[in-house]
Protein backbone atom coordinates (compact mmCIF):
# COMPACT_ATOMS: atom_id res chain seq x y z
CA UNK A 1 0.00 0.00 0.00
CA UNK A 2 3.06 2.52 0.87
CA UNK A 3 4.68 1.51 -2.60
CA UNK A 4 1.15 2.49 -4.03
CA UNK A 5 0.88 6.13 -2.23
CA UNK A 6 4.56 6.64 -3.04
CA UNK A 7 3.92 6.08 -7.01
CA UNK A 8 0.80 7.93 -7.11
CA UNK A 9 1.34 10.28 -4.67
CA UNK A 10 0.88 13.26 -7.69
CA UNK A 11 -2.50 12.18 -9.11
CA UNK A 12 -3.90 11.25 -5.50
CA UNK A 13 -2.92 14.97 -4.05
CA UNK A 14 -4.15 16.22 -7.64
CA UNK A 15 -7.64 14.51 -7.34
CA UNK A 16 -7.72 16.01 -3.43
CA UNK A 17 -7.34 18.90 -4.80
CA UNK A 18 -9.85 18.99 -7.36
CA UNK A 19 -12.32 17.75 -5.14
CA UNK A 20 -11.73 20.64 -2.36
CA UNK A 21 -11.54 22.99 -5.12
CA UNK A 22 -15.40 21.21 -6.64
CA UNK A 23 -16.33 21.80 -3.09
CA UNK A 24 -15.96 25.36 -2.71
CA UNK A 25 -16.24 26.60 -6.00
CA UNK A 26 -19.29 24.20 -7.44
CA UNK A 27 -21.70 24.71 -5.02
CA UNK A 28 -24.82 27.56 -3.65
CA UNK A 29 -25.26 27.81 -7.80
CA UNK A 30 -22.08 28.10 -9.13
CA UNK A 31 -21.48 31.46 -11.14
CA UNK A 32 -19.52 31.87 -14.58
CA UNK A 33 -16.10 32.76 -12.46
CA UNK A 34 -16.56 30.08 -10.39
CA UNK A 35 -16.48 27.16 -13.23
CA UNK A 36 -13.69 29.18 -14.94
CA UNK A 37 -11.80 29.28 -11.61
CA UNK A 38 -12.61 25.29 -11.22
CA UNK A 39 -11.39 24.59 -15.32
CA UNK A 40 -7.77 26.61 -14.67
CA UNK A 41 -7.39 24.82 -11.57
CA UNK A 42 -8.20 21.24 -12.90
CA UNK A 43 -5.74 22.13 -16.18
CA UNK A 44 -3.33 23.16 -14.32
CA UNK A 45 -3.07 20.46 -12.70
CA UNK A 46 -3.11 18.24 -15.92
CA UNK A 47 -0.27 20.32 -17.41
CA UNK A 48 1.30 19.52 -14.19
CA UNK A 49 1.08 15.26 -14.75
CA UNK A 50 2.31 16.39 -17.98
CA UNK A 51 5.31 18.15 -16.82
CA UNK A 52 6.55 16.38 -13.81
CA UNK A 53 5.38 12.44 -15.18
CA UNK A 54 8.47 10.24 -15.51
CA UNK A 55 9.37 9.41 -19.37
CA UNK A 56 11.93 7.26 -21.03
CA UNK A 57 15.27 9.52 -21.98
CA UNK A 58 16.32 8.94 -25.84
CA UNK A 59 19.48 7.38 -25.02
CA UNK A 60 17.95 4.38 -23.27
CA UNK A 61 17.39 2.38 -25.80
CA UNK A 62 20.67 1.99 -26.77
CA UNK A 63 23.11 1.28 -24.85
CA UNK A 64 25.70 0.75 -27.53
CA UNK A 65 25.66 4.37 -28.23
CA UNK A 66 26.22 5.40 -24.53
CA UNK A 67 28.99 3.10 -24.35
CA UNK A 68 30.32 4.58 -27.57
CA UNK A 69 29.92 8.11 -25.86
CA UNK A 70 32.62 7.44 -22.63
CA UNK A 71 35.94 7.71 -23.21
CA UNK A 72 35.75 9.39 -27.14
CA UNK A 73 37.40 11.96 -25.47
CA UNK A 74 34.79 14.45 -24.59
CA UNK A 75 33.38 14.44 -20.87
CA UNK A 76 30.01 12.53 -20.17
CA UNK A 77 27.83 13.22 -17.60
CA UNK A 78 25.82 9.58 -16.96
CA UNK A 79 22.60 10.01 -14.94
CA UNK A 80 20.80 7.45 -13.72
CA UNK A 81 17.18 7.86 -12.20
CA UNK A 82 14.19 5.54 -11.32
CA UNK A 83 10.77 6.44 -13.02
CA UNK A 84 9.22 7.08 -9.97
Amino acid sequence: MQQYLNTHSLVLIALALVAVAAFFLLRDKPKWSDLLAFGVIAAGLVAAWFALRPTQTPLMESSAKVQAMIGAGKPVLLEFQSPY
